[in-house]
């Protein structure tokens, strides 16, 4: 049987094919395989402001620190090591951004809650499932409907405009690259900012950079507000992204203040179902994965994933 409203009531029996660590079988519907050859990507204009905006404000924070605060340094070494150090952790930081942006964050076959699918699971007397009305699909334990993806998403946490994505089952170790590495370079900035500000003060602003005075105290002004506001908020959620993963528990879940229905992963389980594997450096690396010629033909070949 079926529920056929749109409200969530416990599972009397789940399903193997329903279960929250299982996926849908991609060889059953025609839909699903055609959506794997499509690059993910949510036309959303507010989010792909925000994302854009994000990119901006990194290239912004990386032309302030080369051009206005390393390159007129007479320290050699210290302006090679903050530059490669600092143009590393901001390449890491976008090629997260950019993998999180178009992955799928797990979202569950639209429409395929047909009646042919329902006779190929073989349900059992009492066995309940739960259809979501508003994209037609059958909807697995923890997954939530996002009104902008407009999906089913499994264990979604939230969906985040800076990234122009939700984070989900699929995606949600990039979101953590993302926050980590953008706290990171905020940090490194702001301080090389105080180490900047000493400089030009010491040296009563002569030859402190190729850019005049004020216009150099403008700018790194605003880099030290950007760093600021994005240290602070990128420390937050990754602490708290952290924190879900090893209680095993969504954001939506955690305000919800669901029951768990499940069984929780102890917490280094959980680490690893999120970053894949043993510890290694493959868990902060964001290339680990990735394949660029795959991508170039998924595009050729079906273009954005849908439009919203």
């Amino acid at each position: 049987t079926m529920q056929s409203s749109g409200h969530r009531f416990r599972d009397v029996e789940h399903h193997p094919l329903l279960a929250d660590n299982d996926s849908y079988d991609s060889s059953s519907s025609s839909s699903e395989a055609d959506m794997a050859e499509r690059v993910w990507f949510i036309r959303d204009g507010c989010g792909m402001v925000c994302a854009i905006m994000t990119w901006l404000l990194v290239v912004y924070a990386d032309f302030v620190v080369t051009f206005v605060m390393l390159l007129p340094s007479k320290d050699f070494w210290y302006s090679v090591i903050n530059g490669v150090l600092f143009n590393c952790l901001a390449v890491l930081a976008l090629s997260s951004h950019k993998k999180k942006m178009l992955t799928d964050p797990g979202a569950v076959p639209k429409g395929n809650a047909t009646k042919e699918y329902m006779d190929n699971l073989q349900l059992k007397p009492g066995e309940v499932i739960y259809k979501c009305p508003k994209c037609c699909s059958i909807k697995p334990e923890r997954a939530h409907h996002c009104s902008i993806c407009k999906r089913c998403i499994r264990k979604m946490d939230h969906h985040c405009p800076w990234v122009n994505n939700c984070v989900g089952e699929k995606n949600q170790r990039f979101f953590v690259l993302f926050t980590m590495y953008i706290a990171l370079i905020s940090a490194h900035a702001l301080v090389l900012c105080g180490f900047q500000f000493f400089s030009c003060v010491r040296g009563q602003w002569t030859e402190c950079s190729d850019f005049s005075p004020p216009v150099t105290v403008i700018l790194m002004i605003f880099l030290c507000l950007e760093g600021f506001l994005f240290l602070t908020f990128t420390a937050v959620m990754f602490g708290t992204q952290i924190h879900s993963i090893c209680n095993d528990e969504t954001e939506i879940e955690r305000l919800k203040s669901e029951k768990p229905t499940w069984e929780r992963r102890l917490r280094w389980e959980g680490m690893k179902s999120v970053f894949g594997g043993q510890p290694s450096l493959l868990w902060i690396n964001p290339f680990a994965g990735f394949r660029i010629r795959r991508l170039l033909l998924r595009g050729k070949k079906g273009g954005p994933e849908f439009s919203v």
